[in-house]
């Protein structure tokens, strides 16, 4: 199974490469169309070759989805860890209640009629 997800991740990465390779053309990305930031005075187009345009895009993608969803999974994760701490608060309580029942009845009373059972069903 090791040695087949290698030769995908290796079969992704040649594909990566060669798409790198016949996409160097550089674009210039800019924030403003040329109009406005000429008559702003301000030039701020960035030259890119096409190929990292594109990474960049899917990895802000991917970047992006996991944000948002580590974000909405936020409610799942607090339900999660308020049971755990309500399974741990139950589990003590139950080891509590176990010590208490081990160690015999606290109550005179009730330890006297339980020996007067036992002596009956001697």
């Amino acid at each position: 199974m090791r040695i087949l997800r290698y030769l995908v991740f290796g079969a992704v990465g040649i594909v990566l490469v060669v798409f790198a390779i016949a996409n160097r053309e550089p674009v210039v990305l800019r924030p403003l169309p040329p109009e406005l930031a000429e008559f702003l005075g301000v030039d701020l187009g960035l030259e890119l070759p096409v190929f990292l345009v594109l990474f960049l895009g899917i990895l802000l993608g991917l970047f992006l989805g996991f944000v948002w969803e580590w974000l909405r999974e936020h409610r799942h994760r607090a339900d999660a860890a308020r049971r755990r701490r309500e399974v741990e608060a139950l589990r003590q309580e139950v080891e509590s209640l176990r010590s208490v029942k081990e160690s015999g009845p606290a109550d005179d009373v009730l330890a006297l009629v339980e020996g007067a059972g036992r002596r009956r069903k001697a």
